[in-house]
């Protein structure tokens, strides 16, 4: 048996090079500019085909924009709808549920805050000054008895 075979399989893994990333990016940007270009290129030849078209093509093509634009002022307003729906659904969600949160919020704040006033006024207050008085006393009691060590440093 060999030591490799008790070994777990460990497969390094290379990382992609950041190059190869910008790589896709800029190939991206480029298509996209492209296709920019060719569509801007296909508005401007379909606007000098519709000039020097005659009086009844062009006419054929106004009403066809009149009804795509009707379209789209159509769903404009059923968007618009649909936004001022969810703005409502949202009002209701902060008037209903966020706010009774937050109002129960403060109050476990300020029962808290009546809990931590409560145990520093009884609790830590009284300790505190046991410690000081204990500090004191033992302070005078360590004066008042001799110690070798200010007899023999005199």
């Amino acid at each position: 048996m060999s030591d490799n075979e008790f070994a777990p399989n460990t497969v390094e893994s290379v990382p992609t090079p950041v190059v190869a990333k910008e790589s896709t990016n800029k190939g991206k940007l480029i298509g996209i500019i492209i296709a920019v270009v060719v569509l801007l290129a296909l508005i401007i030849f379909s606007l000098v085909s519709l000039f020097r078209a005659d009086l009844e093509t062009t006419s054929k093509v106004r009403d066809i924009f009149i009804i795509i634009m009707a379209l789209e002022s159509l769903l404009l307003g059923v968007a618009l709808i649909i936004l001022i729906i969810q703005i409502a659904v949202l009002i209701n969600v902060l008037k209903n549920e966020i706010k009774p949160i937050l109002d129960t919020t403060n109050e476990t704040i300020n029962h808290l805050r009546g809990t931590t006033t409560f145990l520093s006024n009884n609790l830590v207050e009284p300790v505190i000054k046991m410690n000081e008085y204990s500090a004191g006393f033992k302070r005078f009691f360590d004066i008042l008895k001799p110690s070798g060590k200010s007899r023999k440093s005199k």
